[in-house]
């Protein structure tokens, strides 16, 4: 557990000194959120989160591909990959769950018709906890930055656009938030709130197993090759 916190702190820390690149990730939910703030409240706050998701994919994404350079040294170290990805989730988790806090005062505050603040809290904790392992497995499949970037705005270009009643829906990582909402600010069918936290929570599942996977490939211990020394003459 020790190892675990050492990493996250350094995540964390790593994450601090980008400060312009954090606030200007802390105000996309803002930016979403108040395009579609003087129409249908249910389509702004889903806006809100959708940015949200889009601001810890892309924390996770960047911060994952900068610590890859340190990550052989610290196996040195005696650091396992399950340190070195569950710390750099938890600091992720922890961003995420600040920025999913502020906007629900935020949401709570502004929409003075809300019936069930719990669901909206619960949408934006569920996109924390699937945005986050989503950009860092983008982090892991992806060689650089501008790929991973792209994937992941093919994939938020498709999670508005496509129809949450449509079959393509169900395989997008952020329909699980999209049921929850509908919970939240349609008729309160509990049907939707259950099938959303069963996508979610297999969808992450499914995310932390395939990066793991990923990063246990690109980590693992190799053995050392003997390399034998050649000498200036040698017969054949």
């Amino acid at each position: 557990m020790t190892k675990l916190f050492t990493i996250a702190e350094m995540m964390g820390r790593d994450l601090a000194r980008r400060r312009v690149a954090l606030a200007l990730l802390a105000f996309v939910p803002l930016l979403f959120y108040m395009a579609r703030h003087d129409g249908n409240p249910e389509k702004a706050i889903r806006f809100a989160g959708l940015g949200l998701a889009w601001a810890v994919s892309t924390a996770g994404l960047f911060l994952s591909n900068t610590t890859k350079a340190v990550e052989r040294r610290l196996r040195q170290l005696g650091y396992q990959p399950a340190h070195l990805y569950l710390g750099t989730l938890t600091a992720l988790l922890t961003l995420g769950a600040a920025l999913a806090a502020v906007y629900w005062v935020l949401i709570f505050v502004d929409q003075n018709n809300l019936q069930r603040p719990g669901a909206v809290a619960i949408e934006l904790g569920l996109t924390v906890v699937v945005a986050a392992p989503l950009g860092l497995l983008i982090s892991a499949a992806a060689p650089h930055d501008l790929e991973g970037t792209l994937v992941l705005i093919s994939i938020t270009g498709l999670q508005f656009l496509v129809d949450p009643g449509q079959k393509l829906a169900k395989a997008l990582p952020f329909w699980s938030t999209q049921q929850v909402g509908a919970y939240g600010l349609g008729d309160g069918d509990p049907e939707y709130l259950r099938e959303g936290l069963l996508h979610g929570a297999l969808y992450c599942a499914g995310l932390v197993l395939v990066t793991a996977v990923l990063a246990s490939v690109r980590l693992r211990r190799r053995k050392h090759m003997r390399v034998r020394a050649a000498t200036p003459y040698q017969r054949a």
